[in-house]
């Protein structure tokens, strides 16, 4: 399994946005740079990218997928992303940080509906109930986590008394908070 694994804040300064959700991440400044149109479709692709810590391959596969589909392109595309096991534990709130999320689903922290699952990208359905391992729920780390964290995203839903989240619908791309043009992204795969 390969990760993006250099300086995260040289990327989100690079970007121009915080991508990591870390607060120090742009304490530097951000350069800002002309761009011609393959740039600008560059840079938004990168972004999304580094929003999810998705690589390459993977990304490809989603955004052709997407470009396939008979609906809303973007809304396809972000509904393909935000439905990835590690990125709904870090919006549930189990991790702090989406690489924390990744980490936990990994070393088999989460069950999804009662099953373990050690697999970041698997799709999560509708319905589906992600819960902490029973032995999990003692780390005292994941249980601040859980408890402290709000959140804001109307598709899912959150037991804090249960430790487990829920993916009530699917999300459209104006509920998600990334900040990207999605209409860069399609255009840059579509001349492939």
């Amino acid at each position: 399994m390969a990760k993006y694994m250099g300086p995260r804040f040289k990327v989100a300064r690079r970007l121009g946005v915080n991508v990591f959700n870390h607060p120090k991440a742009l304490n530097r400044g951000v350069k800002k740079q002309k761009l011609s149109e393959y740039g600008e479709q560059l840079l938004e692709k990168q972004k999304l990218k580094a929003y999810y810590g998705v690589l390459e391959k993977q990304f490809k596969k989603v955004v052709f997928d997407a470009i396939k589909s008979k609906s809303k392109t973007e809304d396809v595309l972000i509904q393909s992303l935000e439905r990835r096991l590690d990125n709904l534990v870090y919006r549930l709130g189990f991790a702090s940080t989406l690489r924390q999320g990744r980490q936990m689903v990994n070393h088999g922290h989460i069950l999804v509906n009662g099953e373990k699952v050690d697999i970041p990208s698997y799709k999560v359905s509708v319905g589906d109930i992600i819960t902490l391992k029973e032995k999990s729920k003692k780390t005292s780390m994941f249980v601040t986590n859980f408890t402290d964290t709000m959140i804001s995203a109307p598709y899912l839903e959150k037991n804090v008394e249960a430790f487990s989240g829920k993916l009530i619908r699917l999300p459209s791309s104006e509920e998600v908070p990334v900040e990207v043009k999605y209409s860069k992204i399609i255009e840059f795969y579509s001349k492939n």
